[in-house]
């Protein structure tokens, strides 16, 4: 069912709505909307994307004045490879001339809708993700403190009374202040709305082996010092700003849950069965193999997975490349693995792909060992953004704007999210986004 007839049919449906329910969360009344999807799995393909290389798939030709141009994120669009100078495959850092192959038959742009240009005020990554997931630019907030509006975690938690272990942010690392993103200090929200926020480098990297793997109860007297050293590790931004960490309400059931899981994924490593891509060979690709098995366990409404590989084009333009290349082989992965091995989440799970910010037009004077220049972002070509949705009542091949003519704003993805999971008119009515208009109200 296309979204037009969707709507249409949905409106309808809740028209008819009308006994008041108590839900466990304590929420009287149920959710007004009707969901296109159970599932949403937002992609933050984060650290900074030009479009140059990315949707308009100009390679090398708008970025070192080497005539080379092509796709390189063939399972995102549709598209030629390039054909000089490949540095972005598998083989070594200067010379990667083995591109991955490519994972889905159909590109997502084939079959869903794509807006090719899209509006990112922000342009640090922090900010960047924040706006994604508040609906909001707090362009006065710094680094290092949590949100000052309700994030969608938070919001589905209160208007869908949605469980803990049904919210998570899943991120590559502990840095840039990304783990604060797992809910806001709203009066009206907070900690108790929370997300599950995962690292998984660092829960089941050298940290975690040595101080969590066997899940053990610790004696009192003698052995409390390793695992208070690792909960400090895990929540020291919490510590640098002299706060405990609050709990996000997951039930006595949910943490024992979350126990099994961890003490199960940590057998998973040592097997190497863990539901990886093809190539993970970098920590975005090690992360989206851990968030899988999170989708597998928990089969969350909302799952964001947080990308920052391709951060490297500042010092670094052909690892940026390959990151980016990546990144496309990892979300490929991640909708072939929903469809083919989560049977609840099949065909009942919409995934969005959008960068928090791009990157200027202009390079910088640092070069790497293909004498290729970086590039930072700060100038207008950084506000320039492209998003992939697709999905149960989803436009297939439907493309939206152009470089002439950007449509839309990432401020609205948070009611995107909402009005498919069908609670838009409470995260609206809440009078807390920044704009009302979810993606979907430009098509």
């Amino acid at each position: 069912m296309k979204r037009r007839s969707f709507i249409k049919k949905s409106s309808l449906a809740s028209a008819a709505i009308s006994m008041p329910l108590i839900l466990p969360s304590g929420r009287l009344f149920a959710a007004s909307g009707m969901r296109m999807s159970d599932h949403v799995v937002l992609v933050a393909f984060a650290g900074g994307v030009r479009q140059q290389e990315s949707i308009l798939q100009r390679y090398l030709d708008d970025s070192q004045s080497y005539p080379s141009s092509g796709n390189i994120l063939y399972n995102l669009f549709n598209g030629s490879a390039p054909t000089e100078k490949i540095v972005y495959g598998t083989k070594n850092i200067i010379d990667g001339d083995t591109p991955i192959p490519k994972i889905l038959s159909q590109s997502l742009e084939s079959q869903g809708t794509t807006f090719r240009e899209i509006n990112a005020s922000a342009v640090g990554h922090y900010a960047g993700v924040n706006a994604m997931l508040t609906g909001n630019y707090m362009y006065t907030q710094g680094l290092r403190n949590k949100p000052m509006m309700p994030t969608i975690f938070e919001y589905l938690r209160r208007h869908q009374g949605e469980k803990a272990t049904k919210t998570w942010f899943i991120g590559n690392g502990i840095g840039n202040s990304i783990p604060l993103l797992d809910y806001s200090t709203h009066s009206d929200y907070g900690a108790g709305y929370g997300a599950n926020f995962l690292a998984p480098t660092i829960t089941f990297g050298s940290d975690g082996e040595k101080h969590l793997k066997n899940a053990k109860v610790y004696h009192p007297e003698d052995e409390l010092d390793p695992m208070y050293k690792m909960k400090y590790f895990l929540d020291n931004v919490w510590y640098s700003q002299g706060k405990s960490l609050p709990n996000i309400g997951n039930t006595e059931e949910e943490k024992a849950e979350i126990k099994s899981f961890v003490k199960d994924m940590f057998e998973k490593t040592d097997a190497g069965t863990i539901a990886h891509p093809p190539i993970s060979d970098n920590g975005d690709l090690k992360t989206i193999g851990y968030a899988c098995e999170v989708m597998k366990r928990f089969k969350p409404t909302l799952t964001v997975i947080y990308l920052s590989s391709v951060d490297g084009c500042h010092s670094n333009f052909t690892s940026y490349l390959g990151s980016l290349h990546r990144a496309d082989h990892g979300v490929g992965h991640i909708w072939d693995y929903i469809q083919n091995n989560i049977p609840s989440m099949a065909n009942n799970t919409t995934m969005m792909v959008v960068p928090e910010h791009g990157r200027n037009l202009d390079s910088n004077n640092i070069i790497d060992g293909n004498a290729f220049s970086g590039f930072d972002h700060s100038d207008s070509n950084s506000r320039r953004v492209f998003s992939s949705i697709v999905g149960p009542g989803i436009d297939s091949n439907l493309s939206i704007g152009n470089e002439n003519n950007q449509i839309g704003d990432v401020v609205n993805l948070t009611p995107t999210i909402a009005e498919i999971l069908g609670c838009k008119s409470d995260v609206i009515n809440s009078g807390l986004l920044a704009s009302n208009k979810s993606l979907f109200d430009f098509i």
